[in-house]
């Protein structure tokens, strides 16, 4: 079970292994939130033709930008216990949290602090990383990933899998040392880490909220609030003779919309079938950290 939007690299997976993929939608309305119900419907649909195993969460959103709430936590994790669901919690922008009205909570905090009725039953893998947040962007490649209550011959399978592979590069483990074990306030770099760190997230910040401002100016355009995370995925609303042109040439209408802007303007914007959206929205993604300085 992924979300819809969601972050194209877990459909190519699930593509990969020849396994099901069950969507779930976010609520754009309220700005991308994750309904429980919705959840419960996409799993009970789903139910008819496959057995559903695994639930992914993203949190702070891509490419939507939205944070949980803890209560909205808590009723995910409720959800996954209830129907056996293993769960894969991608927090990779965890430090990214803009809206004073927003707080990360992490699911391996609120899975412990829910008793040992969840904590010592529910199957949870949640996800870090270095080349994401304020630490390296993407040039940096590493991470982690830690897994609670994993059937001990899984773990051992994973184990033997993971052992196999490659290692991230040199630059991206030194950076992943820094992320798990930051300098401490008796050190004497920890002055300079954390302003260095304020600087980064401020700026982001700033970004984010400046993109949302001047997506909103501009006409056929409506962004919701971003709370998190690197992106914006605004809504565009294409003109019926647009869709008409778009179909006449076998492309998607925001695929389409996004190649003209690029023709037209040189900005280059991702669309958003490429995330999945319901059916007659159209939306693109775009990476608010280089943010653009047009006028609508």
């Amino acid at each position: 079970m992924i979300p819809i939007p969601q972050y194209p690299l877990y459909s190519a997976a699930i593509s990969e292994l020849n396994a099901v993929q069950v969507n779930y939608y976010l609520d754009e309305e309220h700005c991308w939130a994750l309904d429980v119900s919705e959840l419960r419907k996409a799993l009970y649909r789903a139910k008819e033709y496959s057995n559903p195993k695994v639930l992914c969460i993203i949190n702070p959103g891509n490419p939507t930008g939205q944070v949980q709430s803890r209560r909205c936590i808590e009723e995910v994790i409720h959800f996954a216990w209830e129907e056996g669901l293993f769960l894969l919690a991608d927090e990779v922008y965890q430090d990214n949290v803009y809206s004073e009205d927003c707080q990360f909570h992490s699911f391996k905090k609120v899975l412990h602090e829910m008793g040992p009725e969840y904590s010592g039953t529910v199957e949870l893998a949640s996800f870090h990383s270095t080349s994401k947040g304020y630490m390296g962007e993407c040039g940096y490649r590493g991470g982690y990933m830690e897994v609670l209550n994993l059937h001990p011959d899984i773990q051992a399978q994973l184990v033997k899998m993971l052992s196999v592979r490659l290692c991230p590069p040199v630059s991206g483990q030194a950076a992943m040392d820094v992320v798990v074990n930051p300098p401490k306030p008796d050190e004497e770099s920890h002055q300079q880490f954390i302003q260095e760190k304020e600087a980064v997230l401020s700026s982001l910040a700033h970004k984010a909220r400046l993109t949302e401002e001047l997506f909103n100016q501009v006409p056929g355009i409506q962004c919701n609030p971003l709370q998190g995370a690197m992106y914006a995925f605004p809504r565009i609303f294409i003109p019926p003779r647009a869709v008409e042109k778009a179909e006449e040439l076998h492309t998607a209408p925001d695929m389409f919309y996004c190649m003209r802007l690029l023709e037209e303007t040189g900005i280059c914007v991702v669309p958003g079938s490429g995330f999945g959206q319901r059916d007659g929205t159209y939306h693109f993604r775009l990476y608010h950290q280089h943010t653009m300085t047009w006028s609508p």
